[in-house]
């Protein structure tokens, strides 16, 4: 049970990292991005070239996907995003949804549609006994990486002065920009930060979730989920939220093969018809 347990923390943390971007795009931007696994399927590929293709060490993958998610999320942000933000909901989904389906069609045509899974170095494979506690090695680099990132991200939006912008620029955009604040900016770096961690998570969970043109459809239910019972008003929401899922998901598979899968469709419809702004919202959610 307790091998359990470590696999849903390590699975629900990976969850956390992909949807974390879009927790802060839908809470606080309020944009509706149903692309945003796009982006983190283009971090995996983008890991998946440099050390299966080229030969570029695990480790230095990492930060490279990032850069590349990030790079093509403020690009795109520049580009296309900031045409929607005032449009309603409805247009934001029917525009975001299509350019899911525009990245899985190059992907799959420059890539091929087959499962793709990154080459692990050795010492990050196979497990280890810890107190009768089997540990995957890579699943325990997952968790000390994602809590990393949680304290790096929560120390960025609480002490810094990009942080205090951003909250400026969320609360009232008109003041902020009275104050000398460029919104403008804030927001596309923020977007792009969002899609760096999608990518940086993408690249992280391919040898879990696997890489193919459809990973953005396929595991998009999973990162609404997330946002929607842990709430978009905080990161801590979000992270609870999916340690819950991933728990609640890879024991459900275990103890009960046939129907596991409805475990976290089932969590996700139990919160929402008693908590319908999210099981950690602190209130209603812009």
């Amino acid at each position: 049970m307790l091998t359990i347990l470590f696999d849903g923390i390590a699975y629900g943390m990976l969850l956390f990292v992909i949807a974390c971007g879009l927790a802060v795009t839908l809470g606080l931007m309020n944009f509706v991005n149903l692309a945003h696994g796009a982006f983190a399927m283009l971090g995996g590929y983008c890991a998946y070239v440099l050390v299966n293709v080229y030969g570029v060490p695990f480790f230095a993958s990492l930060p490279v996907a990032f850069m590349f998610a990030a790079m093509i999320g403020l690009l795109a942000e520049r580009t296309l995003y900031v045409h929607f933000y005032n449009r309603s909901h409805l247009e934001q989904v029917l525009f975001t949804i299509g350019l899911v389906f525009m990245t899985s069609a190059v992907v799959d045509y420059f890539l091929g549609s087959q499962q793709r899974f990154i080459n692990l170095p050795a010492y990050l494979q196979g497990r280890f006994d810890f107190f009768g506690v089997g540990i995957g090695k890579y699943r325990l680099l997952i968790i000390l990486v994602c809590a990393l990132i949680l304290i790096v991200l929560q120390l960025i939006l609480g002490y810094t002065r990009f942080g205090s912008r951003l909250r400026a620029a969320v609360d009232d955009q008109r003041i902020a920009r009275g104050l000398g604040i460029n919104v403008n900016w804030v927001f596309a770096l923020t977007f792009a930060v969002g899609c760096g961690l999608a990518g940086l998570g993408g690249a992280l969970g391919a040898e879990i979730l696997s890489l193919e043109p459809h990973f953005p459809l396929k595991f998009m239910i999973y990162f609404l989920i997330v946002v929607s019972v842990g709430g978009t008003s905080s990161i801590t929401g979000p992270f609870l939220a999916s340690i819950l899922l991933g728990i609640g998901d890879v024991a459900g598979k275990y103890y009960a093969p046939r129907y596991g899968g409805f475990v976290i469709y089932t969590i996700m419809i139990v919160v929402l018809v008693l908590r319908p702004q999210g099981l950690f919202a602190r209130g209603t959610s812009k």
